[in-house]
């Protein structure tokens, strides 16, 4: 890798590590401190939730074509300004009202901000040649919840909830936005794009039906998992220790996978890689629900951590290597939007199939990756198609 492309990978990580940790990763610390100070429920606090990630699904497509028209530099920055007033907002949030307001504008900071939206813009500047920029924000990034709920913790605990989110609000201020503005390249034209094809119609064909019911199926294990797995561990037979323990081990897994993904990965079709990623999930529920709670509960954290890790980037360079660079930020926008709706519900509807299936929740994920394995498999390597792993 170039040190120019290095560069744009720093930033770009750098830049996702505060965008996911000040967002998607807050509320898991500051949900009871935000409901004890302003007198709503945790319930309607993650209602409130789930509200900003369907409004980031609904504006992914328009996201997505306005990177494919111009480049990310101006997205990216607005996402931060988006970001700083909402945190802004919830800082100021004295009812259930004000809330929701600075959620709706933290949603819309998200459509603009995360994953997608990043990967939109690596395919901007590098055309079919970016998966391997792909993987690397995405091992930077990978470590947003190990930075962000420690630090979260921490200023909520010396300084005050309120104050927290002020500061990270600064950050986006100061340190995301001129990252993002400036230290971005400006391609004129990217690689392996046409400038008349970013508004061109993206027909909704075999191949994105099927890759965005794959995506969908991962992305509802994911969110599910994210929310209830030391629950499942504990209704799987783990102790508390056990379950607390094991989950740790699901950060270092993503991050191996992604290592590997970069490295031996990086030779095969990332069709292989993902139908691979799939199958780690019903693997580790199968020894999980065979052996029980204690070692069991590693395993299952480590294979389900890893095959995450790698899903997360086949969500990027899949539809890269299938379709090629033109309109990819409009596709990734239209593929995303059944996950993003579907994981705003999966913890919800988890939570109710925990209730009543204890530890069999694992064969309802454990299907659900299943199936995604399965449409991935109904897929095929356009012909003569080259893997770009720089």
């Amino acid at each position: 890798m170039s040190k120019s492309r290095l560069f744009t990978v720093v930033v770009l990580g750098s830049t996702q590590t505060l965008a996911w940790a000040s967002t998607y990763y807050l509320p898991a610390i500051l949900a009871d401190r935000i409901a004890r100070d302003t007198g709503v429920s945790t319930d309607w606090l993650f209602g409130t939730f789930s509200m900003a990630l369907v409004l980031s699904a609904v504006v992914g497509p328009r996201v997505g074509r306005m990177i494919d028209r111009g480049g990310g530099n101006r997205v990216l920055a607005a996402s931060n300004l988006l970001f700083a007033t909402g945190l802004v907002l919830l800082q100021l949030a004295q009812s259930l009202a004000m809330l929701q307001l600075a959620w709706l504008v933290l949603g819309l900071g998200m459509g603009l901000g995360l994953y997608d939206a990043a990967f939109a813009v690596l395919g901007r500047i590098y055309g079919t040649h970016a998966r391997g920029a792909i993987t690397g924000i995405t091992l930077i990034a990978g470590f947003a919840s190990t930075v962000g709920w420690p630090l979260t913790a921490w200023g909520a605990s010396t300084i005050g909830w309120r104050e927290t989110c002020l500061a990270w609000a600064a950050l986006h201020v100061l340190a995301g936005l001129p990252l993002n503005y400036w230290c971005l390249p400006r391609p004129a034209a990217a690689v392996g794009t046409r400038s008349t094809a970013a508004d061109e119609k993206v027909p909704i064909d075999r191949t994105m039906i099927l890759l965005a019911f794959a995506f969908a199926a991962a992305w509802v294990v994911t969110a599910g998992m994210a929310a209830h797995f030391p629950r499942i561990l504990e209704a799987a037979g783990a102790s508390p220790a056990q379950a607390i323990a094991a989950g740790a081990l699901i950060g270092p897994a993503q991050v191996a996978a992604r290592l590997l993904e970069a490295g031996p990965l990086a030779r095969l079709h990332p069709l292989i890689s993902a139908r691979l990623a799939t199958l780690t999930h019903p693997v580790g529920a199968a020894v999980l629900l065979v052996a029980g709670g204690g070692a069991a509960s590693s395993a299952f954290a480590l294979l389900h951590g890893s095959g995450n890790g790698i899903i997360t980037i086949a969500r990027g360079t899949v539809p890269l290597a299938l379709f090629g660079a033109e309109n990819y930020g409009y596709r990734l926008g239209l593929l995303g939007m059944p996950s993003r709706f579907l994981s705003a519900l999966a913890p919800l509807g988890f939570a109710i199939l925990i209730d009543h299936l204890g530890a069999g929740v694992l064969i309802v994920s454990a299907a659900l990756s299943l199936a995604a394995c399965g449409a991935l498999c109904l897929l095929r390597r356009p012909a003569g198609a080259a893997v770009h792993a720089d």
